[in-house]
Formats: C-alpha cells, structure tokens, sequence
C-alpha cells in the first residue's frame, strides 16, 4: 500500500481543490446535440441531478446516463446531490421517450439508472422493466447498464427490474460498513451485498462503485472489496467524493491519484474482475468497457 499525505476538511476549506480533480467546462457541437435531445424528450439524466464532474466529457462524447422514475428520490443520503422528498405520480410514457432518445442518439452503449421510489410496492420495477424492453426493441444491438437502487430487500422487484435483457447490473455499496449510518441512513450494508449477491446467482454481470474521501480507512475499502466479491461482484468503481453543497456531508480528504492506482491493484488481487479507480471515477464512468468484461 502507498502512503500518502492527505487533506484534511479543515485545509480544504482554505485551498483549492488539487489540480486532478479540474475538469473542463461542457462545450462542442455534440455537447449541444445531447442537450437537444435530453430537453426536448424531457428526460432526466444523473449527469446533472448529480453534479457529476464528467458531464462535459460524456456528454461531447455522445453519452448520456438517463435516470428514470423522475427526480425527486425518496431518500436522504448525506453525500446525494439529488433533491429529497415526495415524488410526484410517475410518467407512464417514460420509458417510450427514453428508449426514442437512445436510438435517436444512436449509442452503442447506455447506462439507467433511477431515483429511489420507496413509496411504490414494487420499488418501480415495472417502470425498469418496460424502459429496458423497449430500449432494446428500439435498439436491438445497443448494450445497456442498469444501476438500480436499494429495493430494501423486496427480491420480486429485483428480479423483475434485471428481467428484460440488460447486460450489466450495477448497485452501488457508496462506502464501507462503519460509515453507513452517517452516509446512507436508510440502507443498510449487508443488504446491498445481498442485492449483489442474487444479482450474480441470477446470471447477471455484476457492478458496483464506492466513493472515497468519507473518512474511510484502506483496511476497511479492502473489507469492503473482499466483501463484494465474496457476494458475487464482478466489477467495481472507485472515485473521489466531492460535496454538492454545504448542506451534505463534508469531504474528509482528497485521495491522490497514486492511491487510487494502489486501490485498483489490490482489488484486482482480491478477485475482482475489473476495478475503474481514479479521482474523477463515477459509477457510469467509462461503462462501455465493463459490458465485455469476462465473468
């Protein structure tokens, strides 16, 4: 393991943010195309729910994460920059007008993924169902991820939501055990294991992301990997947490890029079969490579 110095809150209030973690502002001819056609199908994409850092860099590239089910999730996780609360009747049509979106995008590769809906009996399954099905009548040779969310244990809704043909299946762990009450605290660690675990028993290849800079120990990330794999994971993410506002949970450190490098071995070592680790890494980061990845 490398040891490397790190930033505590206190500094990273007075400083800059390190200079790997610049990123370019959105621009380009397909930047715009993909701003058309998002606005003009009304869809709602994590890129910009979520403040992702890589939006300039995936969306000029053609590439969009669409997030169904609305955005409003009913969650209240710490670090999320999604907005909270009761969300309003779901959109019947939705899954039409994304499945147009994508094939009007012409993407080889597309990544789902929604709110929490824990309002619904079935979590929303239905509505994951009919938009993987009709992404892939639209588009037949377009491979899809589907990162869903906790489905607090109902395995109905998870069967029915990776039913429809998705190559990948993603659910993400977000951080280590010790720091799930602060960070999700309506999740529970052993029962997104869980969730990985039938995921894999059921066929599926497998995916899951971790953020770092929580205050997480590097023992505990390597319990979290051996944990992961030992229920079924195939592939696993890992990037730097950034706050989305002052009112979510502070960034306790900025990992160096050399430690990331260092997390990448070390999960590789403990049976992962690919590890996507690097400051600007999210969940849908680079997807395109994980649906070829041998399982």
């Amino acid at each position: 393991m490398i040891e490397l110095p790190t930033i505590s809150q206190d500094k990273a209030k007075k400083v800059k943010k390190p200079d790997w973690l610049r990123v370019k502002l959105p621009v380009g001819k397909e930047y715009a195309q993909v701003r058309k056609i998002v606005d003009e199908n009304k869809l709602h994409t994590i890129c910009e729910s979520g403040n992702c850092p890589n939006m300039g860099e995936c969306w000029g590239a053609g590439t969009a994460t669409f997030m169904i089910l609305g955005n409003v999730c009913t969650r209240s996780c710490t670090f999320c920059a999604v907005a909270t609360g009761r969300p309003p009747e779901y959109d019947e049509a939705e899954p039409q007008r994304v499945a147009e979106a994508i094939a009007t995008m012409g993407v080889k590769h597309a990544v789902i993924t929604s709110v929490n809906r824990d309002e619904l009996k079935d979590r929303g399954a239905e509505v994951w169902y009919q938009t993987v099905k009709k992404v892939k009548e639209l588009s037949p040779e377009t491979t899809i991820e589907t990162l869903i969310p906790d489905v607090k244990g109902n395995w109905d809704a998870l069967y029915r939501m990776i039913e429809p043909g998705q190559e990948v299946v993603s659910h993400n762990i977000e951080t280590v055990e010790r720091l799930y009450r602060r960070v999700r605290p309506q999740a529970k660690y052993p029962r997104s294991l869980e969730q990985i675990k039938l995921t894999k028993e059921a066929g599926k290849r497998t995916k899951s992301g971790i953020m770092l800079g929580l205050g997480e120990t590097p023992d505990e990330v390597h319990k979290a990997m051996d944990d992961a794999v030992a229920h079924g994971l195939d592939i696993l993410t890992l990037g730097q947490y950034l706050q989305p506002t002052k009112m979510h949970i502070e960034v306790a450190e900025f990992i160096h890029p050399d430690q990331f490098d260092a997390y990448r071995e070390e999960g590789l070592k403990r049976g992962l079969k690919y590890v996507e680790s690097g400051p600007l890494v999210r969940s849908s980061y680079h997807a395109e490579r994980h649906v070829n990845v041998p399982i």
